[in-house]
C-alpha cells in the first residue's frame, strides 16, 4: 500500500472527488493535505566512565590546560533559543452518526463517514495501490503498523466512471482486493442502502461485500480478508466508499463493522459543521 501525505507527484487529483454526487455540490472539494511532523531529536545521553577513564580524562585535560588549549571559555551571554511553537490550522468537525464511533470528515466537512473507536481517522491522508490503480481520500486505518509497516485495515472514499452504483461498488472491491491482497476474491450479491443528502433526502445506494484469499504468505500477511464498498450514483459517474480488513485478526464483528462504516457515509448540512482548533505543539 502506498500512502502519499507529502508526495509531490500529482498521481491522483482529488479536488473534484464526489462533486455533484447525491445532488450536492460542495463549495470546497476535499484535498488530501496531511503534514508529516518530524519528532524533536533526542538529547545525547552521557555514560558514566570507569574510574580509570576519569583519571585519564583528568590527565588529558591537565595537559591541554598546560598548553593553553583547554583553558575554559567565558560563558556565552546570549540567551538560549526560544522553543518553536507550531499552531495547527483549524479543523472542521461534524457529529458522528453512530453512537460511540468517530467521524471521518472531508476537509470542508461536506461529507463524512464513521469508524469504530479502535480505528484511527486520517482524513488528510491519500492511500491506495497502483495495479490496478485505486486511490482513497479521507482515510482511516485499523491497527496501523501492527506488524512492521502493515495495517490491519483501512477505509476511504473514491469515485468511479461507472454510472451504476452496484457496478461501481463491485469494481472497487475487485480492484482493492487485487491491489491490497492479490490472490482471489469472491464478491457476493449487492444489497440496498441509502445515502443521506445535505437537504435530508435519501439517494439509493448499493453495497457489495467480497471475501478475499490473499496471495501473500508470512507472519504479517493476512490469511483471509474482507472488502466492502458502497456505490451511490451521480451525474456522469458514482461515488464509492470502501472499507477493508484482515478478517482473522480484526475482531469477531469486523464484517458487521465494515458494512456499518460504508453505510454511515452521508453528506453533512452546513448547519451541522463546526470548527475545532487542535492544541499547539512545542519543539525544544
Amino acid at each position: 500500500m502506498a500512502r502519499r501525505p507529502d508526495d509531490p507527484t500529482p498521481g491522483y487529483e482529488d479536488n473534484a472527488a464526489l462533486r455533484g454526487f447525491g445532488g450536492y455540490e460542495p463549495a470546497d472539494a476535499p484535498r488530501a493535505r496531511p503534514q508529516r511532523i518530524r519528532p524533536a531529536s533526542k538529547p545525547l545521553k552521557w555514560r558514566r566512565a570507569p574510574w580509570f577513564g576519569l583519571v585519564f580524562i583528568a590527565l588529558v585535560a591537565g595537559v591541554l590546560n598546560a598548553l593553553g588549549v583547554g583553558k575554559p571559555r567565558p560563558a556565552s551571554s546570549s540567551p538560549p533559543p526560544a522553543p518553536l511553537v507550531v499552531t495547527p490550522s483549524p479543523r472542521v468537525s461534524v457529529p458522528a452518526l453512530i453512537s460511540g464511533w468517530q467521524p471521518v470528515a472531508a476537509r470542508d466537512g461536506s461529507y463524512a463517514y464513521d469508524v469504530p473507536p479502535a480505528w484511527t481517522p486520517k482524513p488528510g491522508t491519500l492511500h491506495g495501490w497502483d495495479e490496478p490503480s485505486i486511490r482513497l481520500i479521507t482515510s482511516a486505518f485499523l491497527g496501523e503498523n501492527f506488524c512492521g509497516k502493515d495495517d490491519l485495515g483501512g477505509a476511504g472514499v473514491t469515485t468511479s466512471s461507472e454510472p451504476d452504483p452496484e457496478a461501481a461498488a463491485r469494481k472497487a472491491v475487485t480492484d482493492l482486493a487485487t491491489g491490497a491482497y492479490g490472490g482471489t476474491s469472491q464478491a457476493g450479491p449487492g444489497t440496498d442502502a441509502e445515502v443521506t443528502k445535505a437537504d435530508g433526502t435519501k439517494a439509493p445506494a448499493r453495497v457489495v461485500v467480497a471475501e478475499v484469499a490473499p496471495a501473500a504468505t508470512g507472519e504479517c500477511a493476512a490469511k483471509h480478508a474482507l472488502v466492502v464498498a458502497m456505490g451511490f450514483g451521480g451525474s456522469g459517474g458514482s461515488g464509492v466508499v470502501v472499507a477493508y480488513a484482515d478478517s482473522d485478526r480484526s475482531g469477531p464483528s469486523i464484517r458487521e463493522d465494515l458494512v456499518k462504516i460504508v453505510e454511515s457515509y452521508r453528506f453533512v448540512p452546513a448547519a451541522d459543521r463546526g470548527t475545532t482548533i487542535p492544541p499547539p505543539t512545542t519543539y525544544r
